[in-house]
């Protein structure tokens, strides 16, 4: 006869750890102290690491189970992978060697704020949602409207307003739509009879909002021996366009062109698209964030006469990732297109016209408390601190291009608007290849290749938020050995 199994000897049986409760709140404090210490180190012992990580395609994933785990593991194991998984398959984007594409900073003020809002955990895509998330987002990008000394009219408070995108393109992509219709509702044009026009040295987010949105066109415009959008080029591409029938609707110019940092001409271009009733759109995704100091404020004059603006914070302004400040002159046509009110997200705060409703200003519905960790890096560096880091990596940035003039074997091919310094070996384009190559391989630092009219280029970006001085002179020596 089988026994009872209620009757069975529990004694007996193999008595297993308990099992981590993940709601557990005294753990969690006791985690994320663990975790916190674990970033810390992290960053403190950057300097030490390569800025790149020697990894093959496939090596990472395969480090990891077949399935998901049906038992609860303990933090610390995650902590371990940590070291054991992710850090042996990164590059190192806050790597004071990092002075590839643009930056992507972050700070210890961002982190804790990027803590902050995923403890907190709210969904801002209203006021009546998440009050706070709301209101301290569109006071803090009034703040910047001052800071950056670009126009009233473009704060909140006024007929404009910001909102803070997950990016530059997804900001870009906004505008686009918000064109579209503008144009549509004018003209009666069809999306595929519009065209879109932007400099052959746009960002490629121009190319592929085109795409997205449903432009039936959009032509690359010649530039000057400075990589500046040439004015004369967009109106005759514009002539040329209405003779074939189509309508010229949007128009983005660039403050910092990924390439080379260049500045298109705003008040022509502008002048322009004022004219021929186009929307504009400028990109200052890289170079806005020098805006907080007025030696650099020239770039961005004609600012009065544009449509829209959007520029990253989490390039150069020390906040994390997914912060893109998008401004435009008049609120009305983008929540205009962009509303949609199902009956269950009617509520008497948004039927009173008193709030703001941020998922009325792109297209997710939901969001994040995105603007917390703004608003923990401003109120820790203040405007003096941000302006001299700004100051400092141009500064720096310029002492390298001097350098780079005076060797004989290297010349710069761009203008140093900010912190970035373009240039090539005079030895040809596998010269300038094996030059970067070169650099790259020393391990402590990493520069990228681009290219113009066939033309190979070797990009310096300087703005990691650990770069010093040291590092950038630690840099031109490498490149000086193998020039």
């Amino acid at each position: 006869m089988s026994p009872d199994p209620d009757q069975q000897d529990t004694a007996a049986m193999p008595q297993t750890s308990a099992v981590p409760d993940p709601l557990d709140l005294e753990a969690f404090r006791g985690n994320a102290h663990a975790l916190v210490d674990w970033i810390t180190d992290y960053l403190a012992g950057l300097d030490s690491r390569p800025v790149r990580e020697s990894v093959e395609p496939g090596e990472i994933r395969n480090k990891l189970p077949d399935c998901a785990p049906e038992a609860a593991e303990s933090f610390t194991e995650m902590l371990a992978d940590l070291d054991r998984v992710v850090v042996p398959g990164l590059a190192h984007w806050q790597h004071p060697g990092w002075f590839a594409f643009f930056p992507c900073q972050s700070s210890p003020p961002s982190v804790l704020g990027e803590l902050a809002a995923a403890g907190l955990g709210v969904q801002g895509m209203m006021w009546a949602t998440s009050p706070a998330a709301t209101e301290i987002e569109a006071q803090v990008l009034d703040w910047l409207v001052d800071l950056l000394n670009v126009p009233q009219r473009w704060k909140t408070t006024a007929e404009g307003g910001g909102v803070i995108q997950a990016g530059a393109s997804t900001a870009t992509h906004t505008a686009m739509v918000v064109a579209r219709e503008a144009c549509r509702q004018r003209s009666g044009a069809s999306a595929e009879e519009m065209v879109a026009y932007t400099s052959s040295q746009a960002h490629s987010s121009l190319e592929k909002g085109a795409l997205l949105t449903g432009f039936g066109h959009i032509r690359l415009l010649d530039v000057d021996s400075d990589f500046a959008a040439k004015p004369e080029a967009f109106l005759e591409q514009i002539a040329a366009d209405r003779r074939n029938g189509l309508t010229p609707a949007f128009l983005g110019s660039s403050v910092g062109t990924t390439a080379t940092a260049a500045v298109d001409p705003l008040p022509a271009l502008g002048e322009i698209a004022r004219s021929e009733q186009i929307w504009h759109h400028v990109d200052a995704a890289y170079g806005g964030s020098a805006m907080v100091c007025d030696e650099f404020r020239h770039h961005q004059q004609g600012l009065e006469i544009v449509d829209s603006y959007t520029f990253n914070p989490h390039k150069w302004l020390a906040t994390n990732i997914e912060c893109s400040v998008m401004w435009v002159a008049d609120r009305r046509p983008l929540i205009e297109t962009l509303s949609v009110k199902p009956p269950y997200l009617r509520n008497p705060a948004s039927d009173s016209g008193q709030v703001i409703d941020y998922r009325d200003w792109h297209a997710p519905l939901g969001r994040p408390f995105r603007a917390l960790k703004l608003w923990f890096v401003l109120r820790s560096f203040g405007a003096e601190g941000l302006r001299q880091m700004i100051r400092n990596h141009v500064g720096w940035a310029r002492g390298l291009a001097t350098r780079i003039d005076e060797h004989p074997r290297l010349e710069r091919i761009a203008p140093v608007h900010f912190a970035l310094v373009s240039f090539v070996h005079n030895d040809g384009n596998a010269a300038t290849d094996a030059l970067a190559k070169a650099v790259n391989a020393d391990g402590r630092f990493f520069v990228t290749v681009s290219e113009h009219q066939e033309q190979r280029f070797v990009r310096v970006s300087v703005g990691s938020t650990w770069t010093t001085k040291r590092h950038v002179e630690q840099l031109w020596d490498v490149i000086a050995s193998n020039a």
